[in-house]
């Protein structure tokens, strides 16, 4: 049985430098590991490779559509690129790396030694990782519409009649399917293990009140996936019959329904957007008090804004489907419900505010991606709100004003807060810390090339550019525009580059990090950088939801306050 001591005890571990070991050695060590920060770095460590690919992609996407009348690439090939692209980013990178965070940082955030179910947390890493190689073999296997070798065609939400053998000949659509379907699986089982351990494995002392806001918001975020992968999982079930054994749940000519499947994949589709927001609220929640040198500011309202947003997403998925004809009743409900989850996000917009008001400031680079991140993430809720309203989404529903609309999402908030995260955690995953010099120059070129790109894409959207076309005429008033954006995203791409270089530069020749380099107040400070195998040699107890912050300060801790 494990004993207990007070957290100040645990920051007396010492780490030592294991004898150097065969190459298959560590190889092995990697491979048949059940250790949730070896996970985790994994989880991590594939979502980047996969970032790359997909970056690399949209900028193929770029290049055909700076220009009029382009032939960079084929229509075939722009087709496969767009949803290769989708299909990556949400399920390969976005999913995976924010697992990945909440694998290595949730057991030493709450004082366990591990995951509750080590194990499972292997199974859903490799049954996820072929999920997403599966998901690329097809560009050798999955023999297509055009007769060669062929990546998936039908967009990254797959819908039906496009699905069908008639359009969809071969096996990439099913090479999709099957990705998808694996990747689902993963996912459920990853956050099955999420709740299990926040739930059954936290130290003595902490209180589901005294818990850190990034387990809060993971413990949201993996209730969510129970509720919107599992119909996405039965979406791709029947897809399955439809295609093989002479089903038609999709098919319209045998009375079946082309927006059953819109149902299907949107109840998933848009509850999954704050699937992968809830992870980036998170970081923000742990890096903005500790850069800002103040508690975080309403506790107990930013735990019920994230459960209330956890609700409220599941009754908004139809707002992807106004132009449908769903009638007047449906659109003024998904309107109305579109423009609720806005209350909740807002609470945390202005906690976050207030608790940088009246702070000491350390513009530190994780603390400069964290305010990118709020003036970008209030851009695009304003602009989600625009789009609730159903006449404006019936004139941009498929416009690049939409696709503006989720980049500033996907990549002006999720990605900045996660380029944070990294510069934040960086020195306690490996030891050492990452430059600010490189970092800060990292920081300025993406934020400039982000709001070239995004900033001016919702103008050609406003001038009636739709989205998922493969190019189009000089004399639609769009040319200059594209240019402009796609030149932003080459900068972008120079400034990923550059943290690239950063972390393997940092990895091998940064500064030591030491245990506490931030003066930081959660557990996972208190054990070595990295941690040893078990996290803590003997398991902490606390009483308040800063622990560090009453070891540091015995005079005046926050159990006076809590």
């Amino acid at each position: 049985m494990a004993t207990q001591t007070p957290v100040h005890a645990v920051l007396d571990q010492t780490s030592t430098t294991p004898p150097r070991r065969l190459v298959l050695e560590v190889l092995h060590d990697w491979i048949a590991t059940v250790d949730h920060k070896k996970i985790g770095l994994m989880y991590i460590g594939y979502a980047l490779i996969f970032l790359v690919v997909a970056g690399l992609e949209a900028i193929l996407i770029r290049i055909q559509l700076a220009v009029p009348n382009n032939h960079f690439v084929s229509p075939q090939t722009f087709n496969r690129l767009f949803t290769m692209h989708g299909t990556t980013m949400v399920f390969f990178v976005g999913m995976p790396i924010l697992f990945g965070f909440g694998n290595y940082l949730i057991p030493l955030m709450i004082g366990a030694r591990d995951m509750a179910f080590p194990r499972l947390n292997a199974f859903s890493f490799w049954i996820s990782a072929f999920g997403g190689t599966l998901l690329y073999f097809s560009y050798l296997g999955g023999d297509g519409l055009y007769g060669a070798g062929s990546a998936p065609d039908v967009g990254w939400w797959a819908y039906a009649p496009l699905t069908a053998h008639a359009f969809s000949p071969g096996h990439s659509t099913d090479y999709w399917t099957l990705a998808v379907l694996l990747s689902g699986i993963g996912t459920i089982g990853t956050a099955l293990n999420i709740v299990a351990t926040i739930l059954c494995m936290r130290c003595p002392g902490m209180k589901l009140g005294r818990m850190p806001l990034f387990a809060w918001l993971y413990l949201v975020m993996s209730m969510l996936v129970f509720v919107t992968v599992s119909p996405l999982t039965a979406a791709q079930i029947m897809l399955m019959l439809d295609r093989y054994l002479g089903s038609h749940f999709f098919d319209t000519q045998a009375g079946g329904s082309a927006v059953l499947w819109m149902h299907f994949f949107w109840i998933f589709g848009h509850p999954e957007v704050y699937v992968l927001i809830l992870p980036a609220f998170a970081y923000a929640n742990e890096i903005i008090p500790v850069f800002s040198r103040k508690a975080i500011f309403g506790y107990p309202a930013m735990v019920a804004a994230s459960v209330g947003i956890g609700f409220i997403s599941l009754s908004v998925w139809a707002h992807h489907m106004f132009t449908v004809g769903m009638g007047a009743g449906a659109n003024a409900f998904f309107t109305l419900a579109t423009m609720v989850i806005g209350v909740p996000t807002g609470i945390k917009i202005f906690n976050w505010l207030a608790t940088i008001w009246g702070g000491k400031v350390h513009f530190t680079v994780a603390m400069m991606f964290a305010v990118g991140f709020l003036f970008q993430f209030l851009i695009a809720g304003l602009t989600g709100i625009m789009l609730s309203a159903a006449p404006l989404d019936w004139q941009l529903g498929n416009s690049y004003f939409v696709v503006a609309h989720f980049h500033f999402v996907l990549v002006g908030a999720i990605l900045f807060m996660l380029f944070s995260a990294f510069y934040y955690w960086f020195p306690k995953m490996t030891g050492r810390m990452l430059s600010e010099r490189i970092g800060k120059w990292h920081f300025w070129i993406f934020l400039i090339g982000f709001h070239l790109t995004f900033d001016l894409m919702h103008i050609p959207g406003l001038l009636g550019m739709p989205r998922r076309i493969y190019t189009y005429e000089a004399d639609r008033g769009w040319a200059m525009w594209n240019m402009l954006i796609s030149s932003g995203g080459f900068i972008q791409a120079i400034g990923t580059l550059l943290f690239v270089y950063n972390m393997i530069w940092s990895y091998f020749k940064g500064a030591v990090a030491g245990a506490d380099p931030w003066d930081a107040w959660t557990l996972e400070w208190s054990t070595t950088s990295p941690p040893p195998d078990y996290n803590f040699a003997k398991i902490p107890t606390v009483e308040s939801r800063r622990p560090l912050w009453d070891l540091k300060h015995p005079e005046d801790p926050d159990s006076n306050y809590e």
